[in-house]
């Protein structure tokens, strides 16, 4: 069982090692006759794919790459499991082909430096629709590639992002969003044989749509998630008639809740609708037909992501998470409501139900803006506590009550964690989520100063910590160059901290669609300067954790580079830690040991340490 109290130091790292091996598992597709799954899962140490019966039991190991497999998918004939590899854990990814008995492995696409995307199969097996980025570095084009010669066909040149979604039942087309900036996309369907492509999602920017589908076998309608014309994204549909893509019309929507996804059955009967509540989900069905919406299953945990249905219609599989319960699949008897757990993942040494679940909590910005965040408060101990906030990434993300080992870790170290949703995160609706846009991101930065009041004010928190990756890391260094003296110490998880240097060495199809989120380089490059941390990086006093993965194309290493160097010159208490064999984000499981076991460390030597 797993510690409640706080551990010596010399405990530690055995604490961590045994929150870091808890598993997780994703990605669920189903054989074509609904005997088996097909799924990721780290029991190996490494996500891989893995075969489970659908009745339950023991899986299969189907790969042994000493590289992530991030997705996969089964082939409609059943004869084989698409798999998208990420090698080094960076975003040059691989689509490969294996059996599912383990033989033909082999790779379709070329290696290298491209990115390449899984996307949907074509109904008759031969080949796949993938994202490609190829012909154009600064675009993922839309391809076709043949699964027997690995020749491959461009479908559809996308300006900046693209992303199929579906390939119709008669296998004619192919349903692409196309994101030109972060936070505004449109959908279109694209004819796989070419010339025509019809705008499905005309809008005044910006609205964001998600999760568009045929309608089982017509081509003429699609669902899908939006939010054009109102603030909380909804469930609809937009209808072809004469070559030309009505109005989305609404079908569902709350006024508590934004739509996360849906799932419809091949049968195009029911729609079962996944709905964000302040981060939580909730499930409701949706009949097609009449348009009556009835609850859906109970949730033993608190996040759901949907997967597709069996063929038959008759069980869906649900990925289930929270604070005290990993991810693993689940599937949803639909005729009955009831649900049963498919995967277990390994969770050795730790008692899940010993773990801390957070409580939301409500606070005020210095703008009166309402805000949000989850507080875990270390058990067996009275308020007010060492905290560090840790920031989400994105920024468009949004922090929810998921599996955190480096949470439970800190926690279990006598340490809270407070993980708030400022402005600019996603799940509140559109005029929210677009508050940070620009200049307007020194809201988003005050925004960490009104957090750290309202917690020291309420006497939830007395010494204060900061932490966060990717985005959170950006808001880590601009925590402690604009609030020198309210941080004891911080940990920057492959952070941005110079726009001028990210933009140039990213990947050019992220720099291109972020320039609405953060500011154009060719114009706005004074404003880009001024919410740069690095530019800032003279008044920092806060000690300081960098941890990046060599591999990460998204944001370079030169980022944490720039910082290290930078107070390694002034004589700021600084570590850093890079990590040979990552990418965005650490996978393995002896580096997610090691990058929590030196956070951990990290803030309660901090926290101990007397005032300087």
């Amino acid at each position: 069982m797993l510690a409640a109290l706080p551990l010596a130091a010399d405990d530690v790292e055995t604490i961590v090692r045994m929150m870091a091996r808890v598993g997780s598992a994703g990605t669920p597709s189903f054989s074509p006759d609904g005997k088996r799954i097909a799924f990721t899962t780290n029991l190996s140490g490494t996500p891989q794919a893995w075969i489970v019966s659908s009745d339950g039991g023991w899986p299969d190991q189907l790969t042994a790459f000493d590289d992530p497999v991030q997705d996969l998918s089964w082939s409609p004939d059943g004869q084989w499991i698409a798999l998208d590899v990420a090698p080094g854990g960076g975003l040059n990814r691989q689509i490969w082909i294996v059996r599912p008995d383990g033989s033909g492995l082999r790779r379709l696409t070329a290696g290298g430096k491209e990115n390449n995307w899984l996307g949907p199969w074509a109904p008759d097996s031969k080949s796949l629709v993938i994202e490609s980025n190829r012909r154009d570095a600064a675009a993922m084009d839309t391809w076709v590639v043949d699964t027997r010669s690995a020749e491959t066909k461009l479908i559809a040149q996308n300006p900046g992002i693209g992303t199929a979604h579906r390939v119709s039942d008669d296998g004619k087309f192919v349903i692409i969003e196309r994101l030109k900036n972060r936070g505004d996309n449109d959908f279109y369907r694209v004819a796989i044989g070419g010339g025509d492509e019809i705008l499905l999602t005309k809008h005044a920017p910006p609205a964001e749509f998600d999760n568009a589908t045929f309608a089982g076998t017509s081509n003429d309608t699609i669902y899908l998630v939006g939010n054009p014309d109102r603030d909380l994204s909804a469930f609809g549909r937009v209808r072809i008639a004469n070559g030309k893509a009505g109005a989305f019309e609404v079908l569902a929507s709350r006024d508590d809740a934004e739509l996360a996804a849906f799932a419809i059955d091949p049968q195009a009967t029911i729609a079962v609708l996944n709905w964000n509540v302040a981060g939580r989900n909730e499930l409701t069905i949706y009949d097609l037909k009449t348009g009556k919406q009835t609850p859906g299953p109970k949730l033993p945990s608190d996040i759901a992501n949907l997967g597709d249905f069996s063929d038959d219609g008759k069980k869906l599989p649900i990925l289930l998470s929270g604070s005290n319960a990993p991810q693993d699949i689940w599937l949803c008897d639909i005729a009955s409501s009831a649900i049963k757990q498919l995967t277990r993942s390994a969770h050795a040494g730790v008692d899940l139900a010993s773990l801390v679940r957070p409580e939301l909590i409500t606070y005020k910005a210095d703008d009166g803006l309402t805000l949000t965040g989850w507080l875990y408060r270390p058990p067996n101990m009275k308020a007010p506590y060492p905290t560090v906030l840790s920031f989400h990434g994105g920024p468009e993300g949004q922090e929810r009550p998921n599996f955190s080992s480096t949470y439970q870790a800190l926690l279990a170290n006598g340490i809270a964690v407070f993980a708030p949703n400022v402005r600019g995160s996603a799940g509140f609706g559109k005029k929210f989520v677009n508050l940070d846009n620009g200049a307007l991101r020194v809201g988003a930065v005050r925004d960490i100063k009104a957090t750290a009041d309202h917690l020291v004010k309420s006497g939830i928190s007395s010494k204060l910590g900061i932490m966060g990756g990717s985005y959170g890391g950006y808001m880590v260094m601009a925590g402690v160059t604009e609030y020198p003296d309210l941080f004891v110490a911080g940990a920057n998880l492959f952070g941005v901290v110079n726009f001028d240097t990210f933009f140039k060495h990213s990947e050019p199809w992220m720099a291109a669609i972020s320039t609405i989120e953060y500011g154009d380089p060719a114009t706005q490059a004074e404003m880009l300067a001024s919410i740069s941390p690095i530019n800032k990086v003279d008044r920092v006093k806060t000690p300081l954790l960098v941890l990046h993965g060599a591999n990460d194309t998204n944001v370079p290493v030169v980022e944490a580079e720039q910082v290290v160097n930078s107070l390694k010159a002034r004589n700021v208490p600084v570590e850093y830690i890079l990590f040979p064999d990552e990418g965005h984000g650490f996978r393995k499981i002896p580096n997610r040991i090691r990058s929590t076991t030196a956070i951990v460390n990290w803030f309660k030597g901090r926290f101990a340490a007397p005032p300087a």
